[in-house]
């Protein structure tokens, strides 16, 4: 009751502000005979995500969009730019990764990428799922806007939608033929190229081809190997072949690739390394580079994805449009983790995975007078495996470790909004999966400096820790429930119910002497959310805003918990009980005067254990414990919010010029559920643009600056303080956000 009070409180306040908004606009318009002085109107914005196109104000889910011409002009390098100006989202880089993605909208995700262990949060490419976060660090070329849904999307998004969903739209091939050269050069050495081409053939046949290299310096350096650290080396290409015989009929054929050979991105020692005496290790000291390292394990790094869809529809009737969606996508990573960061293989982790998926979908959509809807069937056939060593020099030991995950999955799904009157409408939706999966883990001791996995076949096999294999089925409907209230023809409210489900599966580290259950794996974990919102526009829409507030109880939240024992690490992923997660969000965007309008955004999350039973593995014997008071949420600030300008010069025939400042922060967060040295502080990010266009738009000039105030702010880090009787080092490590970077780009179409 004390939370939902809370909640209420909050909503109040927040919403208190939207008479006085109205008072304002009615009062602005009375003073200056009903046109006060002011810029435009706000662009209306359109999304899909309800699978339908509808204008942002109707849509009754807490959805953030961005365009493609937005993130050109700020000079947005990947998708990780969601994190500055979404409220209650994080989109970074994984720890010890170049292009691995861990998200978490509103408390819930997943920052494991282990295989087998899926993302809390949906990722689509044009509505196709990526099943997988290696390789989901996705840059941003030929893309239309990316879409951020907030919340449980189980029942048009279905798995592994229980935190929220981000999507990357891209356009459909239309107007005049089109080629578009983009280059970039900045500090660090950085130099990025795309070249893209659209055309429409003919009537019927559309072609668009683009391919994209993004490359710079480190932005610190491997003093063991003088490698760069922080790299970035990635191509990428993505194809479209479009056909429209007549206009009932529509197909789109697309394949896309992406190759990352950065370096490995290894992380900053924190602490002093100790021997397994408890002494000093020689030069394991703290470099005063946080970007620096001394890492032994390697500079090898590789990663591959492809993928290839076909989106076929035809228009049966005027209201009902049939939709297939077929995609199969597979990748392969290669690298190395150097926990210790140090030349002696302290605690080392190489490791290799692979990863393929077939989907398919069918949708029905539905569209009449008052009626609306959506049904579906959807198929996924997923395999996910890999091998690494976890290497341990000073007790001459590897732990070998492989395995795979097999997943199939089913669901049949819908949604159907009804308007009742021209004011109020009611949907309904509901989403029933069903989820097969089988896991096969093997993990084994050897003596020497890595296994045979890893090419030591001098290594003497020792003590087999896992080998077995388990399947299990996981079943759950979700419902969605919403009401959608028209206020006034510019004013929108909602209310809704959602539900949210990600499946259980299997440990790809269990270790079945440690912990003999985790060889029955883990359930599912389930989110009930509930929310409220307000979307609209004010001062004849030279103001548009849109707010929530949400109420959630998580319920069988999975952890991954690695707990040193001895020379070993148990590995429990574990459903530790319960929590709540409460809090608000706003954002808009407000047209000042003539050539000056502002986007911001503000968001704010309280969530707390309320049960957190895990394994006590130091009590004697180890026990079950409830450690719901000493548990925090990861990567979850209290607060997060930003400002943005856009000034515009009008150059007249000599083209314009636009000046883009704005400021983001966010408060300080935890790195675990377990409060660590590694925890952030708040920070700011402060950025800038100064972009000329000409005026027949084919010419494009900018500079981007990046991190002004050259903030250092840790993004992830892995935390083994007195590791197993310091066998491992002390291995706490962290892994930091770029620096300043200043980039000049330059842009031609023809």
């Amino acid at each position: 009751m004390k939370t939902l009070a809370k909640a209420a409180l909050l909503a109040g306040a927040a919403w208190s502000v939207i008479p006085a908004l109205a008072f304002a606009q009615q009062s602005a318009g009375a003073s200056a005979g009903g046109a006060p002085s002011a810029g435009p109107a706000v662009e209306e914005v359109v999304v899909t995500a309800r699978r339908r196109e509808e204008t942002l104000k109707d849509v009754p889910v807490a959805v953030t969009a961005v365009s493609g011409e937005r993130l050109a002009a700020t000079g947005a390098v990947d998708i990780t730019t969601l994190q500055q100006t979404t409220p209650n989202v994080t989109v970074q880089v994984a720890r010890g990764s170049n292009s691995t993605l861990i998200s978490f909208i509103r408390g819930v995700g997943q920052q494991d990428p282990l295989w087998g262990f899926e993302p809390g949060v949906g990722l689509y490419i044009d509505d196709v799922y990526i099943a997988r976060p290696q390789a989901a660090v996705l840059d941003i070329f030929d893309v239309q806007r990316l879409e951020v849904l907030r919340g449980p999307q189980g029942t048009l998004y279905g798995r592994n939608t229980i935190g929220g969903a981000i999507k990357y739209v891209t356009a459909k091939i239309t107007g005049e033929p089109e080629i578009k050269l983009k280059g970039s050069l900045g500090n660090y050495g950085e130099k990025d190229f795309v070249a893209s081409a659209k055309a429409k053939v003919n009537d019927m046949v559309g072609v668009g081809l683009t391919w994209a290299k993004f490359t710079h310096d480190g932005y610190g350096t491997n003093l063991n190997t003088g490698a760069d650290q922080y790299n970035k080396d990635v191509a990428a290409a993505r194809a479209t072949l479009e056909f429209t015989p007549n206009d009932k009929l529509f197909f789109r054929l697309s394949g896309d690739t992406v190759t990352d050979n950065s370096n490995p991105r290894h992380g900053h020692r924190e602490t002093p390394a100790l021997d397994f005496l408890g002494k000093p290790i020689a030069g394991g000291g703290v470099l005063p580079g946080v970007y620096d390292t001394r890492a032994g394990s390697g500079d090898k790094n590789h990663v591959v994805a492809h993928g290839v869809s076909l989106l076929g529809e035809y228009k049966l009737t005027d209201n009902l449009t049939l939709k297939s969606i077929s995609a199969y996508r597979s990748g392969k990573t290669e690298g190395t983790i150097d926990f210790d960061e140090l030349p002696q293989a302290i605690l080392d982790v190489p490791a290799r995975y692979n990863d393929h998926q077939f989907t398919q979908e069918f949708q029905a959509l539905y569209t009449a007078e008052r009626i609306q809807g959506v049904f579906g069937l959807y198929y996924l056939n997923a395999t996910a495996a890999g091998a690494f060593d976890t290497v341990v020099s000073q007790a001459n030991l590897s732990i070998a470790t492989a395995g795979h995950v097999d997943t199939k999955s089913y669901s049949a799904f819908g949604d159907v909004s009804y308007d009742v009157t021209d004011q109020l409408s009611v949907s309904l939706g509901g989403r029933y999966t069903e989820d097969k999966k089988t896991g096969q883990v093997y993990r084994q001791n050897f003596t020497g400096i890595k296994s045979p996995l890893f090419g030591n076949t001098l290594a003497v096999p020792g003590l087999i820790r896992s080998n077995f294999t388990s399947s299990d089925t996981y079943k759950k409907f979700t419902p969605r429930v919403s009401v959608r209230y028209k206020l006034t023809p510019d004013l929108t409210s909602y209310a809704s119910f959602s539900q949210g489900f990600k499946s259980g599966g299997f440990d790809m580290r269990a270790d079945a002497i440690l912990t003999p259950t985790s060889v029955n794996g883990y359930q599912p974990e389930k989110v009930d959310s509930y929310e409220a919102g307000l979307k609209g526009y004010f001062f004849d829409r030279r103001l548009s805003l849109n707010s929530a507030v949400f109420y959630s109880k998580y319920q069988d939240q999975q952890v991954t918990l690695q707990t040193p024992v001895g020379a070993s690490i148990a590995s429990q992923v574990l459903n530790v009980g319960r929590s709540h997660i409460y809090g608000a969000e706003f954002e808009g965007v407000a047209s000042l005067f003539e050539g000056l309008s502002a986007n911001f955004s503000l968001g704010y999350t309280k969530a707390e254990f309320d049960e957190y039973k895990a394994l006590d593995l130091t009590a004697t014997p180890p026990a079950i414990k409830d450690f719901a008071d000493q548990r925090v949420f990861q990567n979850t600030p209290k607060w997060n919010g930003s400002i943005g300008l856009t000034y515009r010069l009008d150059l007249g025939d000599k083209g314009s010029l636009n000046f883009i400042p704005s400021a983001s922060y966010r408060s300080s967060f935890h790195m675990f559920e377990v409060p660590s040295q590694l925890d952030q502080d708040g920070y700011w990010l402060l950025d800038a643009s100064v972009v000329w266009t000409s005026m027949d738009g084919r010419y494009k000039v900018g500079v981007h600056g990046k991190n002004l105030g050259d903030e250092t702010y840790r993004v992830g880090g892995y935390n083994f303080p007195q590791s197993a009787g310091v066998l491992f080092g002390n291995s706490v490590s962290a892994f930091y956000g770029p620096p300043r970077t200043v980039v000049v780009t330059g842009e031609v179409k023809f």
